[in-house]
């Protein structure tokens, strides 16, 4: 397949019948939206698969804590005259390390979670915070510096939680992959919130990269599109597609002095 198709070749396939539109559901089974579907959830899958490696070390210590704390249990029983206060602490530690790696896991099933799209009232603030430390902990592991400037007092929007936090990851992979293409100095990426026209909410994820080429600037949502040897083409497209079932837009700037800066901008529950 052409690799340049454009968003004619493509939309059927990436109807937005399937990922949340607010009309009532067809009588009989659209097979474009079940495919639509698919995609979305091999896009979700990749971009999880891509964080394997942040996963696992965010994981490892709550787990790495665990032990620690279980061996000093141990040595506080086989030590005479132990204080009860200094055992009742390690097992606090135990109980607290554990439900926050359970915790990571419900955050990762919740990412992976195929479920039928349901636009409900969100706040955007909370799906970012909601996501932070496994951002974070990917973004370090590429030698990346993560901040977050989000506005306060944003109203909500009415979202499916799970497409808004897909569309935050994707627009974070591809910052950190452009910075490990093209190494900068100081490699930065800004994810922030603001209110726009009193009646949409903008997310925007900006890095310190090379930024796009004209040219790139041109496909960079076009489906199966991408500048990746082994890229799918699938995570900004996707990206688009959500954006428009929520009756917003994603879209693409420059950052000054160098980079970019992808966002999406999703109208308020409010807004008629």
């Amino acid at each position: 397949m052409d690799s340049r198709s454009s968003d004619q070749d493509i939309e059927p396939y990436m109807s937005t019948n399937g990922v949340g539109g607010s009309g009532p559901a067809p009588k009989a089974a659209d097979p474009m939206a079940a495919l639509h579907g698919r995609l979305l959830n091999v896009s979700r899958m990749a971009t999880i698969g891509e964080m394997a490696a942040g996963v696992a070390h965010e994981l490892n210590q709550p787990l790495t804590a665990i032990a620690n704390y279980a061996h000093a249990c141990e040595r506080l029983l086989a030590r005479p005259g132990t204080d009860p206060n200094e055992l009742r602490e390690a097992l606090r530690q135990i109980a607290a390390q554990t439900t926050r790696a359970a915790d990571i896991i419900r955050r990762l099933r919740a990412l992976a979670r195929s479920h039928q799209a349901e636009h409900l009232p969100v706040a955007i603030n909370a799906l970012v915070e909601e996501l932070h430390e496994l951002m974070k902990t990917d973004a370090s592991l590429h030698g990346v510096e993560l901040t977050l400037d989000l506005a306060p007092e944003l109203p909500e929007v009415a979202a499916d939680a799970g497409q808004i936090q897909q569309v935050i990851l994707n627009f974070l992979r591809n910052s950190l992959e452009a910075l490990s293409a093209q190494p900068s100095k100081n490699p930065r990426v800004a994810i922030s919130t603001s209110l726009v026209n009193d009646s949409a909410v903008q997310l925007m994820v900006c890095d310190n990269g090379p930024g796009l080429s004209p040219d790139t600037v041109k496909r960079v949502f076009d489906p199966f599109f991408s500048t990746k040897e082994n890229g799918t083409g699938l995570g900004l497209a996707i990206s688009s597609t959500i954006a428009r079932a929520h009756g917003g837009t994603v879209g693409y700037r420059a950052h000054n002095p160098s980079g970019a800066c992808f966002y999406i901008v999703i109208p308020t529950q409010f807004h008629e």
